[in-house]
């Protein structure tokens, strides 16, 4: 059997005393964590494990003594060796390094004084023993995932040796406490043996958290009060604000803030990231929607941009104007049914023309709405794209009732064709059984019915162009709105502070570990490197991108062109869960 000990790098220079660990459960390895200087007195060390296991939660011991010979030490390893009647172990580590010697003479005793496994200068059987060197700071901080395909951290499973190590080091954090600078009976080196990793501006950060997320906390529950009257609980209120882009992304970003400000500690590591790509992602959003204020209100740009958008508005109801003459011709040279034609086309006409009168009866306040609409950027972003989205929505709302109305024409003239084709064979639609069954019908049902198929037939290319060319201007609307709705699922998903961490500190998000051969020497241990594997950028994409309230179908392609075939009505702000008209 092969005895695998982890050794932090940070203890290969230490002064001679005793090695502090754990034995990993059910593998034949150990993980060295400090090590305990000469000199103490072994009760403190006694009473000082076990304080350490009442506050880290982990089997700490005394896995042997470590022994780096210096001038006027030259009894200093028979003296560690006789601790182990003082600490007593099944297994007693006995670690050494020579002065100017690059690797470890390592012997195993187990109790009752047997030597099981030796290595080192004196020979014996050295390649029973491998030495993993390990960079603690590192594993300390890094966050081992499971591999592609794999169980969560915690999952039924057995946990691997390797994810036995690093949850050894993590919860050991109490031992990595203290450091050269604290006044103590013992002195230990770790990985924070030079000073404790520390910033005042995160300390002091850290205590003016507290009163902000107070008052922040207040705030929202203000605001939810203020949500919570019966006025905007009525049903057009709601309605208007659940089709809103700008009401649904500030009840988004009040759920984040909510999550944020919340005083209860993150139980774990995905719920600390999701705070932090959440306060990452909502400090950017404010900062990007600070910088479009700036650039909005400088050179008088609201006033360019109201006087460029009631002519534009204004244009596009013009060039539909001449679009639906068009139509109301001959079209391409296609024969149209002359009676239904002109209905249509007058139909829409009168409600162009109803459009622009009201564009011309907002053109005096447009640039006033659009001075109070800018400010709402303050919040970030992401509420002047939802802003930009819903005024889209009510200046092409004239495109989407005439989308309406082509669509439940063009979809009533196909469910009657199909019926009544289905009335030639001979068939009819179950509705009880929601299918189709066989039924006999008399001449004069057969006659009606052979009458009302050929006039929706003739009809049905009038209606079929109507329903295209609006159809198709109503895409175009939608692609519009998709792009800006993409932007703001982009900004409220988008892992920044993951992102940032895999790109500065690659080692905090760990996929695996690699091993580089350090010392290989005929007749002493094996020594390895154990280096930290980041993750990819697409794993931490996967891992880490916060759920938004994404209103796009998740139709296929084929499901959308069928729908689209059909008449049927296509709302790209649907989300899931919710049903369509």
């Amino acid at each position: 059997m092969v005895l695998k000990i982890f050794f932090p790098r940070c203890c290969n220079s230490a002064d001679s005393g005793l090695l502090v660990g754990r034995w990993l459960p059910g593998q034949e390895s150990a993980v060295v964590l400090a090590v305990i200087h000469y000199p103490f007195i072994p009760g403190q060390v006694k009473r000082y494990l076990s304080e350490l296991q009442a506050q880290s939660q982990v089997e700490l011991s005394v896995l042997g003594s470590w022994s780096m010979p210096k001038e006027g030490q030259e009894g200093m390893e028979s003296f560690l060796k006789d601790l182990s009647t003082i600490f007593p172990q099944d297994r007693w580590l006995q670690l050494s390094r020579g002065a100017g010697r690059r690797g470890f003479a390592c012997q195993l005793v187990e109790r009752g004084g047997g030597s099981a496994q030796d290595g080192g200068d004196g020979g014996g059987d050295s390649d029973g023993v491998i030495f993993v060197h390990y960079d603690q700071r590192k594993v300390m901080l890094s966050q081992l995932h499971p591999p592609e395909g794999g169980g969560g951290a915690n999952g039924t499973a057995e946990p691997s040796e390797l994810r036995l190590v690093f949850q050894t080091v993590a919860r050991s954090q109490p031992l990595f406490a203290t450091d050269q600078y604290d006044d103590g009976p013992l002195k230990v080196t770790h990985w924070q043996s030079e000073g404790r990793e520390a910033s005042i501006i995160v300390e002091l950060t850290k205590q003016a958290s507290v009163p902000l997320c107070a008052l922040l906390t207040w705030l929202l529950s203000l605001w939810t009060r203020l949500c919570r009257i019966s006025l905007f609980n009525m049903w057009p209120v709601r309605f208007v604000t659940s089709k809103l882009s700008t009401c649904v992304q500030l009840s988004y970003r009040t759920d984040h803030l909510r999550t944020v400000s919340s005083p209860k500690k993150a139980s774990d590591h995905m719920e600390f990231m999701r705070k932090a790509n959440i306060f990452v992602s909502f400090f950017v959003d404010v900062a990007l929607g600070l910088l479009l204020i700036s650039w909005l209100y400088r050179a008088n740009r609201i006033s360019r941009l109201a006087d460029i958008l009631v002519p534009a508005a204004d244009h596009v109801a013009k060039e539909l104007q001449e679009l639906l003459q068009w139509l109301m011709g001959a079209p391409a040279g296609l024969k149209m049914n002359r009676a239904l034609d002109q209905v249509l086309g007058r139909f829409f006409l009168y409600h162009i023309h109803l459009w622009i009168s009201y564009i011309h009866l907002m053109s005096p306040f447009i640039e006033r709405i659009l001075w109070y609409v800018g400010l709402s950027a303050c919040l970030g972003l992401t509420f002047a794209l939802s802003v930009l989205s819903d005024i889209v929505a009510l200046l092409t709302f004239h495109i989407y009732c005439f989308y309406v109305y082509g669509a439940r024409l063009y979809c009533l003239k196909i469910y009657g064709l199909s019926s009544l084709w289905r009335l030639f064979r001979g068939k009819k639609w179950n509705v009880l059984r929601q299918r189709v069954d066989s039924c006999s019908y008399d001449l004069d049902q057969l006659f009606i019915g052979t009458l009302l198929f050929t006039i929706l037939l003739f009809l049905l290319p009038t209606t079929a162009l109507y329903y295209l060319v609006f159809t198709l201007l109503r895409l175009v609307a939608v692609l519009f709105q998709g792009v800006i709705h993409l932007s703001v699922d982009f900004i409220n998903s988008f892992p920044l502070f993951a992102m940032g961490l895999r790109l500065c500190r690659p080692y905090r998000l760990a996929e695996g570990v690699k091993f580089r051969v350090l010392s290989e020497e005929p007749g002493k241990p094996l020594h390895l490197m154990m280096e930290i594997n980041p993750l990819k950028y697409s794993s931490v994409l996967q891992w880490y991108r916060t759920p938004t309230y994404s209103c796009y179908p998740k139709d296929s392609w084929v499901a959308l062109c069928k729908k689209l075939f059909v008449g049927e009505l296509i709302y790209p702000w649907k989300r899931k869960g919710t049903k369509t008209d």
